[in-house]
């Protein structure tokens, strides 16, 4: 066995360096190492005198001194540069703290004692809850995101933690909808907000209503864990970068048997005769004093063809309701005139209020969804993390604390459209916003959760060496068509290209474009979601609530059951004056009964 492990790397090796040299020779655009390259100067470590750096100008590396020639496309390299190289990738790519097994050692029981720590619980009552949703985040998106982050802090990426990670508690969601094996985002936020698995497509009805089908929503509508917070007495707020009524969002505050019914442009005669209301609409009239709500999404709100503030021209940016309602105007209409409400439209509006004199904030920066954090306009479009930032400040204000749902929603788009820079740009900026909170609250009073709706069938893998550009190529060719390929590869989507009859050669396209599509297995026009489970963090008052593997369902009546809110109160009254959960008798009962008893 291991001869034959032995010979198939033997036969491997003049591939493996022939897709090592074209990554680091000058050629097309996107070919060679990126200016951003984590690993600057890598081709003068790979030379024939045992890595040892030269003065040499880079296009006259010793890499190509005469040990190779190049003929017909094709690398000829002796037998000496082959052993050479391969030992120069095997150690130039390893940290010198790495190689002393001390430095693992200590990091282990660093770990440990931290570990240890936590066995003391915090059972406080969470005052404010946070819940972050990266859609379409799944566990591969986690670690690509993880290297990304380092790498754009030129560093090999692999060792760098995220913001989520450093969350003491992990757990992993099984996220199908009662009629999918696969989900999409409707049902799975009905599940993660509402505490109710429903059917593909439907957001905050239970499984008893049917996709598109008006008529089977009258009775089945469940209220989310924004609705249990207002109740309470909370202030509430949305924040997404997509429509304020797309998927995620909207089942925080409506109840439609489709998600799709963004206006009532968007929805069928039928539906509209029978009595449902787009999700616009219910934005504005459902909860009406929702504190803050920001994102994309303005068209929808405005009478048909009424001209964007911001796209004067774009016919695609016109209002969209047919009912001729300024949903704006009804907005400002309902909030109390002793009360600051602000409606604004862009990044220069945000970032000059005062949080202390806001009361109730309406953001809608796009006609549709918000655009990716790599092309955003930084005049008239925020980040994530700027919107998150003014959110709390104007949510905080309230002593009986607040419920924050930010979604980084273009993560999602990304992943679809086989871009993965893009996806993976968003999930970076929706990191920096979970740094951003977790520095504006506490622990002893602050419940975080981070989370995904599903995941994607995004892959990245080929053996490649550490710190190799999350973008770039794999340290080998297919032993199939003999062509390179990237890291980064989706089970299918738009990235299928076959050309002359064979797989697309990737070295003649500029792969490391934010807009290139990774090549896929299956063409499609849009890349699906995945149905594996998706990881669950969380920090705070009962994190600790959220371990092991999970219904999607179960995650807001923990985070409810920490916030004494909802209708699970009884552990609630006893400490509910000293500002702490009893951890006496209703603690056992929650770890050792099931959920089914529980909820």
């Amino acid at each position: 066995m291991g001869r034959n492990r032995f010979a198939a790397w033997n036969s491997l090796i003049p591939t493996q360096l022939f897709a090592w040299f074209s990554f680091l020779r000058q050629g097309p655009p996107g070919f060679g190492i990126p200016m951003s390259s984590p690993m600057p100067g890598l081709e003068h470590q790979l030379t024939s005198d045992h890595c040892q750096p030269t003065p040499s100008h880079p296009r006259r590396s010793h890499l190509w001194a005469p040990g190779i020639k190049q003929v017909l496309g094709c690398t000829m390299i002796s037998p000496f540069l082959v052993l050479a190289i391969g030992t120069c990738l095997t150690n130039s790519l390893v940290p010198e703290k790495e190689k002393d097994p001390k430095y693992w050692r200590d990091q282990a029981q660093e770990t440990l004692k931290y570990a240890l720590e936590l066995q003391k619980l915090n059972t406080n009552v969470a005052k404010n809850v946070i819940m972050f949703l990266g859609d379409g985040m799944g566990v591969s998106t986690v670690t690509a995101t993880r290297i990304l982050k380092g790498q754009l802090h030129h560093n090999p990426g692999e060792e760098t933690r995220l913001e989520m990670d450093k969350f003491p508690f992990v757990a992993l969601s099984k996220t199908y909808n009662t009629n999918a094996q696969v989900p999409d985002s409707a049902g799975t936020a009905t599940a993660y907000l509402c505490g109710v698995k429903a059917n593909e497509g439907t957001v905050g009805v239970s499984a008893a209503t049917e996709r598109s089908r008006c008529n089977t929503t009258q009775g089945n509508e469940v209220t989310s864990i924004l609705r249990w917070a207002k109740d309470a007495g909370k202030s509430v707020g949305i924040v997404t970068t997509t429509r304020v009524n797309h998927a995620t969002p909207s089942a925080a505050y409506a109840h439609s048997a489709d998600r799709d019914w963004y206006s009532d442009n968007e929805m069928p005669p039928e539906a509209l005769s029978q009595g449902c209301k787009d999700i616009a609409y219910q934005l504005v009239h459902n909860i009406r004093d929702i504190d803050v709500i920001m994102g994309g999404g303005r068209k929808y709100m405005y009478p048909k063809n009424k001209t964007d503030v911001e796209y004067e021209i774009d016919e695609k940016a016109r209002g969209t309701r047919l009912d001729g309602l300024d949903l704006v105007n009804i907005w400002k209409s309902f909030k109390p005139r002793h009360k600051h409400s602000h409606f604004i439209w862009n990044r220069t509006e945000l970032l000059t209020l005062d949080p202390h004199n806001v009361d109730y904030l309406l953001g809608l920066f796009e006609p549709g969804d918000m655009e990716y954090e790599l092309n955003r306009n930084n005049v008239t479009d925020p980040s994530l993390s700027e919107m998150v930032v003014v959110a709390i400040q104007i949510l905080r204000k309230n002593p009986k604390g607040f419920f924050l749902l930010v979604e980084g929603g273009r993560i999602d788009h990304g992943h679809h459209e086989g871009k993965a820079k893009q996806a993976l740009h968003e999930a970076v900026e929706m990191d920096r916003a979970i740094g951003q909170a977790g520095s504006m609250t506490s622990l002893e009073d602050t419940l975080t959760v981070v989370t995904a709706d599903h995941s994607h069938v995004f892959t990245f893998g080929g053996y490649t060496p550490r710190g190799n550009s999350i973008f770039g190529l794999a340290p080998m060719l297919s032993d199939t068509d003999k062509k390179p390929f990237t890291a980064i590869l989706y089970g299918n989507g738009p990235g299928y290209k076959v050309v002359g009859g064979e797989r697309e050669n990737v070295s003649m396209v500029d792969y490391a474009h934010n807009n290139y599509q990774a090549q896929s297995a299956v063409p499609l026009r849009h890349e699906t979601h995945g149905g594996e489970d998706v990881a669950v963090f969380s920090k705070g008052p009962m994190a600790h609530l959220l371990h092991g593997v999970h219904e999607q369902n179960y995650i807001p009546h923990v985070m409810a059951y920490a916030a004494c809110i909802g209708a699970n109160l009884d552990h609630c009254a006893p400490a509910s004056s000293a500002g702490g959960l009893a951890a006496g008798p209703l603690l056992l009962p929650l770890a050792l009964f099931p959920l089914s008893i529980l909820f």
